[in-house]
């Protein structure tokens, strides 16, 4: 749990941080240079002592999925939306990791389940406004496709971690972004328009972003998952949300209404104690190092 609430402190400061800062760069440059910056971050503990090829790139693979995949389909769904209803079609993401979940293991955990849904509750009485129906039924799906492979990697990468007791996360990290940046930069090469160089302010910020909020951000979230329930799990997903909202009235000079925003830390609150007290069972922590 302190691993998953780090990274939703950790990425609710970057929303504040990074607003409008990258505007007018193609999308799957940022993606790239981002998940570039974030495999060289960990490419220096990289060890694959003992590791399978199988499983080198099954690592690779769930990285281009969580990673990569939901990188670019992310980042194009803020040509058709506006950022307020890519947050708020982001909520279902709780719900993804749950059912994910649940196929893999053959089995449905109904208490998670409800977890999920009251994380969705609580994260859109903070996201949700009257009118706010997407703008594009291209840009709704995009986001889904993100929250897709989002929920997906998670998903995957504890079940795999819970097999590899013996390796320490962060000397395998790297493979998770190698596989992720094939993906973005690959798109980015044969479709990117690279026009628009980055100004140093925003090599200021993409650096903040590569190193620390993808680069640590993702390491920490996956080592999360590995020592929650899925539940849990689930309904963290979400915290970054209105923590956001409390950074930018805090930090950032920017305006919420309070009384929502209680609600919704209240409901998420909820979220997390129900699906921490649920049956889900847990996947073993990998021993102190």
């Amino acid at each position: 749990m302190p691993y998953l609430i780090l990274v939703s402190l950790l990425w609710a400061f970057s929303f504040g941080l990074t607003k409008g800062i990258t505007a007018g760069l193609d999308g799957t440059l940022v993606a790239a240079i981002r998940l570039g910056l974030a495999l060289l971050a960990f490419l220096p503990f990289l060890r694959l002592r003992g590791l399978s090829v199988r499983t080198g790139f099954t690592l690779a693979g769930i990285g281009a999925v969580q990673f990569g995949c939901m990188y670019l389909a992310y980042n194009e769904s803020f040509r058709f939306l506006p950022a307020y209803q890519v947050a708020l079609f982001s909520v279902t993401t709780p719900i993804l990791v749950t059912l994910f979940a649940d196929a893999f293991d053959r089995t449905l955990r109904p208490r998670a389940l409800l977890a999920a849904l009251l994380a969705v509750v609580g994260t859109a009485v903070i996201v949700f406004q009257p009118g706010s129906a997407p703008a594009s039924l291209h840009g709704f799906i995009l986001v889904q496709i993100a929250n897709i492979t989002f929920a997906l990697g998670q998903v995957l990468y504890r079940r795999l971690r819970s097999r590899l007791n013996s390796q320490p996360d962060h000397e395998i990290f790297a493979l998770l972004y190698a596989g992720a940046l094939v993906v973005t930069a690959g798109v980015a090469l044969s479709q990117g328009n690279f026009q628009s160089a980055p100004s140093p302010q925003q090599w200021r910020v993409l650096i903040y972003l590569g190193l620390v909020a993808s680069g640590l951000g993702f390491f920490l979230l996956n080592l999360g998952a590995t020592r929650v329930s899925a539940g849990t799990l689930a309904v963290m997903n979400n915290a970054k949300i209105p923590l956001a909202v409390a950074c930018s009235l805090l930090f950032f000079g920017e305006h919420a209404d309070p009384v929502r925003l209680i609600l919704s830390l209240l409901l998420l609150g909820g979220s997390v104690w129900l699906a921490d007290t649920s049956t889900a069972p847990r996947t073993s922590a990998a021993p102190s190092r």
